[in-house]
């Protein structure tokens, strides 16, 4: 999925440009708080947020000095084959510069930016800037088919060699005809595969439709597709999508096929396969008696090569497979059918951005709908801007699980936005328990079930927590939720009871209610029974949010007054220990290093093997 820019706007003076340049791509402004007046958003700090947005892959267009979007960026630069665009734009609008990204679109957009404003794009990419064209970015449709070749090729340009440029695509391969000409350089713009040594560039015309039974090996379909390729004489990187039936959204060879040839895979119903009928070269009343179309892989080819595309081979078929290939008489812009829908269930921490991971940030930005508590998606802050969401109360839990299931099973990519970690009491055990419902167990519908469901982690309250304190999960911890809404009461207590004989330390989550204010003390009698009265405990409140708030207590002077249900209560085991330094108290848990030193224990390795003799 493309992530739309976000246009920052750092002062007053290039609030108007920020506007017109946001206007113009469909973009959203987001301004520095107290010295941008409108905004669709705002932040507080103009580095950590550039950063933010950086990390999530979304492309940053800065109204300020270059300076800002460069520190902002810099500790995160790793590989250019993957950073999203960073330009920036002068407050009057006359200047723009492309930082990151020109061979990932940034120099195009720098250009459409500058446009935009009457200013000048200050391109400094040396093939754009000698040539005019970059080899490794080539117009929408075409692809370039030898990657590995195309460093080479720029250089012996810029050292002055001509191209020849040949292939049965070169007359429809005018953004190439502005290149030097001569005998240095083959370049060939073909739909057929190059002969070795060619830079070639490919255009996406044509479509592979794709059947198999369920559980196909995917080496199978894989294989099939390679021959019918040789067949047709047409190189992978003229394909650009695989087709097939919606009833197969989730099966490992259609998918892992997609992501071996780096095309969307694109579904399709019985009925718009069917629609086909009159085309197809194999009907079958076998077929269409099983899944509601005369054919899937001729179909699905036809029609996401769309009305004009002919079938250039006709089903051939394994085992276990079926596949066909349309050509259509231009490179395919818009692809009809749908994606395969995406859920990502994200925990994104306690609320601060720092604590979010990137990975995270990047589920979020590429999400179309945002899912989830109505809180939680707020504290997403500028990053929710411009984004659908769907906001659904406390206790309204599996409500929300199943609505952005049931979203995904449309086709969109959702984000199921959580606290904290989300496999971590939250809502990644409830999305899989839907699933694993049948039908007469209220659990989702078939395309719901076949969505691709990714589970990213996010930095828990207990890590918040112990971070805050200091080390106090330095030995072996256990969590346990204080909430009998869910589990019965009983269970509560046995587990507080073996968690105590074993002298874990221990986060209670969901420690008290309005309604629910006698676990915690049970807990803290049931604890005394087993460890020091002086054990020390942790309060943390709001954790990373500007109302943090943390205390530490005894363990017998525990009082359930102060606790509410926004508060991680983490209880020390029998030799945790408080250090006193000078700025304040620091909580820790040894391991038994010291042990070690004195001679009581053999060497650990890493793993917690002995190493005897050592």
């Amino acid at each position: 999925m493309v992530v739309k820019p976000v246009v920052v706007a750092l002062s007053r003076s290039g609030e108007v440009t920020a506007h017109r340049v946001a206007g113009a791509l469909g973009a959203s402004v987001h301004g520095r708080q107290g010295r941008v007046d409108r905004a669709d958003a705002f932040f507080d700090n103009a580095l950590d947020h550039v950063r933010g947005l950086f990390a999530s892959g979304t492309p940053v267009i800065g109204v300020c000095a270059s300076g800002i979007l460069i520190r902002a960026v810099a500790p995160l630069l790793a590989d250019k084959r993957s950073e999203p665009p960073v330009i920036s734009v002068s407050d009057d609008g006359g200047v723009v510069v492309p930082l990151l990204g020109g061979h990932r679109g940034a120099n195009r957009l720098a250009r459409d930016v500058a446009q935009v404003l009457g200013g000048v794009a200050a391109v400094t990419t040396a093939g754009d800037v000698a040539l005019g064209i970059a080899l490794d970015e080539p117009p929408a449709g075409w692809v370039l088919g030898t990657p590995e070749l195309a460093k080479a090729a720029m250089a012996t340009l810029l050292a002055g060699g001509g191209a020849r440029l040949e292939g049965d695509e070169a007359n429809k391969a005018d953004w190439l005809r502005g290149l030097p000409e001569g005998d240095d350089l083959r370049i060939a713009a073909t739909i057929r595969p190059a002969p070795e040594g060619v830079l070639a560039f490919h255009p996406q015309r044509a479509v592979l439709g794709v059947g198999c039974s369920r559980n196909c090996p995917p080496e199978e379909l894989s294989e099939l597709v390679a021959g019918v390729l040789a067949e047709a004489g047409i190189a992978q990187g003229a394909i650009r999508a695989i087709c097939t039936l919606d009833l197969k959204a989730d099966e490992p060879a259609m998918n892992e096929l997609a992501r071996s040839v780096g095309v969307p895979l694109r579904l399709f119903d019985a009925a718009e396969l069917e629609a086909q009928a009159d085309r197809l070269q194999n009907p079958s009343d076998v077929v269409f008696a099983e899944v509601g179309c005369h054919g899937v892989s001729e179909g699905a080819a036809l029609a996401g090569g769309g009305r004009e595309a002919t079938l250039v081979v006709a089903k051939r078929k394994t085992a276990n497979a079926t596949a066909a290939l349309a050509l259509a008489p231009e490179p395919i812009a818009e692809l009809p059918g749908r994606a395969r829908g995406r859920l990502s269930v994200v925990g994104i921490g306690p609320g601060q951005a720092a604590w979010r991971t990137p990975e995270v940030s990047r589920f979020v930005a590429e999400a179309d709908e945002l899912v989830g508590y109505g809180l939680y998606i707020d504290l997403l802050g500028p990053l929710a801007v411009g984004k659908q969401r769907s906001d659904f109360p406390l206790g309204g839990e599996e409500e929300r699980c199943r609505y952005a299931l049931e979203r995904a099973g449309e086709g969109r990519n959702v984000a199921l936005v959580c606290s904290g970690d989300a496999g971590i009491y939250a809502m990644g055990a409830l999305v899989f328990e839907l699933l694993d419902r049948g039908p007469d167990q209220h659990g989702v519908s078939d395309a719901a079930r076949r969505v691709d469901v990714v589970c990213s982690p996010g930095v828990s309250a207990l890590q918040g927590a112990a971070a805050r304190a200091g080390a106090p999960l330095g030995h072996d911890f256990c969590t346990i939720s204080l909430s009998d809404l869910l589990t019965p009461r009983a269970d509560i207590l046995r587990r507080l009871k073996a968690a105590a004989e074993g002298d874990f330390v221990i986060a209670f989550y969901n420690p008290v209610s309005k309604t629910r204010r006698t676990l915690l003390a049970e807990a803290r009698d049931i604890l005394l029974q087993h460890r020091p009265a002086d054990t020390p405990v942790m309060l943390a409140s709001s954790l990373g949010r500007p109302e943090e708030h943390l205390r530490y207590r005894r363990l017998d002077e525990l009082q359930v007054d102060e606790v509410d249900m926004l508060t991680v209560v983490l209880v020390g085991s029998s030799n945790s220990r408080l250090a006193r330094l000078g700025e304040g108290p620091r909580m820790f848990t040894p391991r038994g290093y010291a042990r070690k030193i004195d001679g009581d224990l053999a060497p650990v390795s890493e793993s917690g093997s002995r190493k005897a003799g050592i």
